[in-house]
């Protein structure tokens, strides 16, 4: 089983500092770094890492080898990654010594994808296969459309939020990934209680992983019965880590919960196996390279059971 990931590629610049820049305000920052990032190319090298059959779907600029170069190390498929005359996609990172950080996003060739790519890239999928995405790229209605004209399993990210856009394509997901605020602005909901009662209700046919942070990661779905998971409520709490830099716990998260469930591991499997990876990654700085490995995940979880 392959998972094709429709997603983001970026080169993140990231500045370390006492406190985010204010308006009209400069100051020094102590570090400097040009990392390997993107919510698309971290879910992919979460999936690598976890041991998935992970095909990456993007496009960079032609110059920036090093980019393909380092997706191959960690153990991504390159192959379906489009070089063009369009800047890759970058984003400017403020991390501060509380391990909050503040982001800008250029889109570049991120947004570059074609209808053309698409189809040839579905056509070689096999029914069963699954389908990752993220809002950081364009065509997101027409891969999942094609996707489930082609039997894909469809998972969405849908970071970051553009509510309208992701309401819009939800009939086509199999699996929502959300945070809480952004589970909150799909539903119109003020708190996590009622978000998690009215969306069964609003999408009875997908499932939900909802991130909680600190609090741990709940799942529901809306199905009397679901093929691969009978739960349709539970919760797992999170590790406690001394976090550094929560950059890609998110996607990290994604990645070895998907490739858990693809395993044949239950719900709660997959969700306390991506919530250890997620707390190792929060314990060292950067994107890409702060992603564990299945076996640290496993000794991890040996020394915390």
């Amino acid at each position: 089983m392959t998972i094709y990931n429709f997603g983001s590629i970026n080169l993140d610049h990231l500045y370390q500092l006492d406190h985010f820049v204010r308006p009209g305000e400069t100051i020094a920052s102590s570090s400097y770094q040009c990392l390997l990032g993107g919510k698309g190319a971290n879910q992919s090298v979460a999936l690598a890492k976890a041991g998935a059959d992970v095909k990456h779907v993007g496009a960079i600029h032609h110059s920036d080898q090093t980019v393909i170069d380092q997706l191959e190390s960690f153990g991504v498929d390159t192959g379906l990654i489009n070089r063009i005359d369009v800047p890759t996609g970058h984003a400017i990172i403020q991390l501060t010594k509380e391990a909050e950080n503040s982001i800008i996003l250029y889109q570049g060739a991120n947004h570059a994808l074609t209808e053309e790519q698409v189809d040839q890239v579905l056509s070689q999928a096999n029914a069963g296969d699954w389908v990752l995405l993220q809002n950081e790229t364009n065509l997101i209605e027409y891969i999942m459309r094609k996707a489930q004209e082609n039997q894909l399993k469809v998972a969405f990210n849908p970071a970051p939020m553009d509510a309208e856009l992701t309401k819009q394509v939800l009939a086509f997901v199999d699996l929502l990934i959300v945070n809480e605020v952004e589970a909150m602005d799909l539903i119109g909901t003020t708190d996590i209680d009622s978000t998690i009662a009215a969306f069964p209700t609003a999408y009875p046919d997908m499932a939900v992983l909802m991130t909680l942070g600190k609090a741990g990661v709940c799942y529901f779905t809306g199905k009397e019965s679901d093929q691969e998971n009978t739960e349709e409520m539970l919760s797992v709490k999170a590790f406690s880590v001394e976090a550094v830099d929560t950059t890609a716990a998110g996607d990290t998260f994604i990645g070895f919960c998907l490739f858990s469930l693809m395993n044949g591991e239950d719900m709660t499997q997959a969700i306390t196996r991506a919530c250890a990876a997620s707390a190792i990654c929060v314990t060292r700085l950067g994107a890409a390279v702060a992603i564990p490995t299945q076996d640290e995940v496993t000794a991890f979880l040996a020394k915390n059971s």
